[in-house]
């Protein structure tokens, strides 16, 4: 006679058989291993993402143009904008304070432009506070006007960053697309600016006066543009 299990034969299970079904039950109620490493990578995609959202510049988190800096004296202070070339080139600078960076002072930009300055791309937060201040008092002594909300901005300035450390110098290379509130771009701005030291991943080297020299660049440029645009 051939074998039967006890279901055929209308018996109880045995503990056996109860054992391998609860085991079948749990095994189709398992995550497979693929979709646990899946989860796994996305979680850290997430956290990462999390950690390079302090590597912006957000103008809103900060002075506002219309609250003005703490020191209204900082403003006097600060050489006025200059005619630039769109292309700074690199390594012009190195180690020397921004009011340096002067060329010849222009009339400020008589302009119906209301400028936002959207998050930054690629800078750590560490060196940010420097570079927003700087934008805004130079902006604001060029007659530029920044405003906090995009929705009202007549141009956004989006800007991306990298530094490289290289034969004992960092290079702080950077990138400001002008855009319209569509996103189109209207213009771009660029420039690398050298500073001494470089170790790690370049951006350990970057000191305040370096970002600043940045900032100085990047208003004379715009108010150039913005100046042959009303022209």
């Amino acid at each position: 006679m051939g074998w039967t299990s006890s279901h055929a034969e209308g018996k109880m299970p045995t503990e056996n058989e109860k054992s391998l079904k609860r085991r079948h039950k749990h095994e189709e109620g398992a995550i497979p291993e693929y979709r646990i490493g899946l989860s796994a990578a996305l979680l850290a995609a997430m956290v990462l993402a999390g950690c390079n959202s302090d590597s912006v510049l957000n103008m809103n988190s900060g002075r506002t143009p219309d609250q003005g800096l703490a020191a209204a004296q900082a403003d006097q202070a600060l050489p006025a904008p200059g005619t630039q070339p769109d292309t700074q080139q690199p390594g012009t600078t190195v180690g020397s304070a921004p009011s340096s960076l002067a060329q010849t002072p222009q009339a400020t930009v008589s302009t119906t432009e209301s400028i936002q300055f959207a998050p930054v791309i690629g800078a750590p937060a560490n060196v940010l506070p420097a570079l927003s201040s700087r934008l805004e008092a130079r902006a604001r002594q060029a007659g530029i006007p920044i405003i906090k909300s995009a929705s009202g901005a007549s141009i956004v300035m989006k800007g991306y960053f990298s530094a490289i450390a290289d034969d004992g110098k960092t290079t702080v290379i950077y990138v400001w697309d002008v855009l319209d509130p569509s996103g189109n771009r209207l213009h771009r701005i660029q420039g690398q600016q050298a500073a001494p030291g470089g170790s790690g991943d370049g951006w350990s080297s970057v000191t305040p006066a370096t970002m600043e020299a940045v900032a100085d660049t990047t208003i004379n440029q715009l108010a150039t543009w913005l100046s042959r645009k009303s022209g």
